[in-house]
């Protein structure tokens, strides 16, 4: 099964609003956005109707020790 490619844009977004000095609108997120074939707007979209998923997956991400 494919993963959702704005479930992990939302991911990646989120990972970057909450580190220091770099932004949402960082070459790296442009370059996801591009890979993926979605656009930011779709991205706010997803993180807006799946903020609580989006932060489970961060905080499962971070007890692996990545």
């Amino acid at each position: 099964m494919r993963k959702n490619p704005l479930f992990g844009a939302a991911v990646v977004k989120a990972v970057l609003r909450k580190r220091d000095g770099v932004t949402a609108s960082s070459a790296l997120y442009e370059g996801i956005l591009r890979d993926l074939g979605v656009t930011d707007d779709q991205v706010e979209a997803y993180l807006s109707a799946h903020a609580d998923e989006v932060e489970q997956a961060l905080r499962s991400h971070g007890r692996r020790g990545d």
